[in-house]
């Protein structure tokens, strides 16, 4: 298993729209464990394919305190969600800088997907999980939470986006980091 890039917000490939996966297969079996890996590195609850720049529809989750109740949702869709909107308090691994917004989101929503054993199952879900998941599959449609922000708010994170991907560039170019 081996840690994967993320990419970084303005990153065009973020806004990419998943593929949906067809065959569970080893090379799937294998992406599920590298992004749980991936995500535990950078300290994430949860990771879409699409943040590594890979069109597939899988996320990973993991909301426990002790990082060990991983969650794999392929082709994860919401099929019911009740009408209550919530605040979440939620940042972004594909936006550093330790950025925190608040975001309305449901509450309570029933999901479907499929498992690596290739199985169907429907889960209904609420608080925490329940953000997260929105969140990730946000991601598998091209949609970043701060989409959900006003026009200024946003502006100041790609202002700020910017200027930090300017000094990795710079870092890369001199040398100073690989």
């Amino acid at each position: 298993m081996s840690i994967m890039k993320l990419l970084y917000f303005p990153n065009n490939k973020l806004r990419m729209k998943a593929k949906y996966i067809k065959n569970i297969n080893n090379d799937i079996k294998l992406l599920g464990k590298n992004m749980l890996k991936t995500m535990y590195f950078y300290n994430g609850i949860g990771l879409a394919a699409t943040q590594l720049g890979i069109n597939k529809r899988i996320i990973v989750i993991d909301i426990s305190i002790n990082k060990n109740n991983p969650i794999i949702l392929i082709n994860p869709e919401i099929i019911k969600f009740n009408k209550l909107k919530i605040k979440s308090k939620e940042g972004c691994l594909s936006i550093p800088l330790k950025q925190k917004y608040s975001i309305l989101r449901y509450k309570k929503i029933k999901i479907k997907a499929k498992n690596l054993m290739n199985e169907n199952f429907e889960l209904e879900i609420s608080n925490l999980l329940s953000f997260c998941v929105q969140h990730e599959i946000d991601h598998l449609n091209g949609i970043l939470f701060i989409d959900y922000l006003s026009n200024l708010k946003f502006q100041r994170i790609y202002d700020k986006m910017y200027k930090l991907n300017k000094k990795i560039i710079f870092l890369k170019k001199h040398n100073y980091i690989k």
